[in-house]
């Protein structure tokens, strides 16, 4: 695999093919991608809403008109759409889930080096809470780790994606119900395969050049 001819190809898509479907196969894939996504202290503070039916993607483009009514057609229209959500709270019984989930799948070799990992977690959470104020903040970025899996994912299996952020969240949480779970939305992602009529197919990439983006020391 040339992890780089991958990045170089994949665009975000304008226009999708209702008629081409990604294999249950292919979404297993992605679903196993997001699962394993790496986040700070492995606090995994996300959920992955998945609309597959037509009923489920009209429920989120729900959330795409007004200003936002140019994305509605690639949610209609594409595979499967997905909502990227943190949680609203990093709460200790989310942490003690993590942490007892981790002893299960034999993250610790003896029960002190549970308690080493429970300490260290607490610090940096106790640090986004009390200190930094910033813990929503602060859970939207591991979820953008988790965008970037995906979309890398899903261009080597050679599965189209658009990102989107341009939707209205109250409008998403009326039609899904996501606040009363203790979720809010961060980003949509369309997922399928793009319509010969797509524009952005046939551009070339454009990126600004790398001396201007690395400084080697």
């Amino acid at each position: 695999m040339n992890i780089a001819r991958i990045a170089a190809t994949r665009y975000t898509t304008k226009v999708y093919d209702p008629n081409k479907r990604i294999s249950p196969e292919l979404m297993d894939q992605l679903q196993t991608l997001l699962r394993l996504a790496p986040s700070s202290i492995n606090s995994q503070p996300w959920h992955f809403v998945i609309a597959a039916s037509d009923e489920g993607k009209a429920k989120i483009a729900r959330a795409t008109t007004g200003p936002y009514v140019g994305n509605q057609e690639k949610v209609v229209n594409a595979s499967h759409v997905l909502i990227l959500c943190a949680r609203t709270e990093l709460d200790d019984a989310h942490l003690q889930r993590v942490l007892d989930q981790e002893e299960k799948d034999g993250r610790f070799s003896a029960p002190e080096a549970k308690e080493v990992q429970k300490r260290g977690r607490g610090y940096y959470v106790n640090l986004h809470r009390n200190e930094l104020k910033d813990t929503q903040q602060w859970m939207e970025k591991q979820v953008y780790i988790a965008l970037g899996t995906l979309l890398l994912g899903a261009a080597a299996l050679e599965i189209d994606a658009t990102p989107i952020e341009g939707f209205d969240p109250a409008a998403l949480d009326d039609a899904i119900g996501l606040r009363k779970r203790g979720l809010t939305p961060v980003v949509l992602v369309a997922l399928g395969y793009h319509s010969d009529s797509d524009f952005n197919a046939a551009l070339p990439k454009s990126r600004l050049p790398t001396d201007e983006l690395f400084t080697f020391l």
